[in-house]
């Protein structure tokens, strides 16, 4: 395999592994973000510190507003895992590219405006990669993206690529 084949696929993996590690650690309270009391499964809300005390900007009183909730927090621990899972595995790009570009705007405008630069942060610069990523087929790359993509439910409805 090429090398820029198998760097898109590390970049791929790692990427995923940033969401999968964000899920696992707020589930587990695995004491890096997350305290072992703070985790999901004991009770704790994964969205509730920093909707409540980080959100700043024009859309703060919304984020406020939803924080700690209960639907919102199983569709954040649900998008880390399915993006984190989508991106490692390489399958279903399209979705896993879609959520993790909706997540990250999402993340970005809590925050308005960033604090190193006033429209440009590390949110956008993942978007950018998530592109790169789905434009150049890095799925197929130390993934399963070839396989996925050959299969007959994924071959009738492109959104699953």
């Amino acid at each position: 395999m090429q090398k820029d084949k198998v760097a898109l696929g590390l970049l791929r993996i790692f990427l995923g592994f940033i969401f999968l590690w964000a899920f696992l650690d707020k589930l587990l309270g695995l004491g890096f973000a997350t305290k072992s009391a703070d985790a999901w499964i004991r009770g704790g809300s994964p969205t509730l510190g920093f909707l409540k005390n980080a959100a700043k900007g024009p859309l703060a009183n919304f984020y406020h507003a939803i924080a700690g909730t209960p639907v919102v927090n199983w569709m954040f621990m649900l998008a880390l895992l399915l993006i984190g899972l989508g991106l490692i595995l390489g399958i279903a790009m399209n979705l896993t590219v879609a959520g993790g570009t909706a997540l990250f705007l999402m993340m970005w405008s809590a925050v308005l405006p960033p604090s190193s630069n006033p429209i440009i942060d590390d949110h956008i610069i993942y978007i950018l990669v998530l592109f790169v990523l789905l434009f150049l087929n890095a799925g197929d790359y130390l993934g399963l993206g070839k396989k996925w993509k050959s299969l007959r439910f994924v071959k009738k409805n492109k959104l699953l690529k």
